[in-house]
């Protein structure tokens, strides 16, 4: 049973969304970082970006495979989480030992915060993941 904090708004796409007055915090869920395996990479070029709902806003590259990422809502990326950076101190992996805490991807300025409403809650996720 994978983890699915209440307080967090999710997407078909196993994204999450945490929101803190106009702006928000994105990351994939527990279940999507178990299905990938162990996370070996993150892309985002989109800093400074205003991405629409739905588009992709970078990549995460797993040893099986490589995922689209999805912006659940329309915003400006702010911020690409440093943990997660391609120096010394990279650490992909924080998205696999901490996905809705030190392992989230983006940090979003949000435009529309009407979309927030087209979202899942927790339960409704968890019916999706079943």
């Amino acid at each position: 049973m994978s983890n699915t904090p209440k307080e967090l708004k999710y997407t078909k796409e196993h994204e999450w969304i945490r929101v803190e007055g106009n702006i928000a915090y994105i990351g994939i869920t527990d279940h999507a970082q178990g299905e990938l395996g162990e996370i070996v990479y993150v892309e985002v070029d989109t800093v400074g970006e205003q991405v629409d709902a739905e588009d992709v806003f970078g990549t995460v590259e797993a040893v099986k495979t490589t995922s689209d990422l999805f912006m659940p809502i329309t915003g400006t990326v702010l911020e690409f989480n440093p943990e997660l950076n391609e120096d010394e101190t990279d650490n992909p992996a924080a998205i696999n030992e901490d996905p809705y805490g030190k392992g989230w991807i983006v940090k979003v300025e949000i435009s529309d915060p009407e979309e927030l409403a087209t979202l899942m809650d927790a339960g409704a996720y968890a019916e999706l993941i079943g």
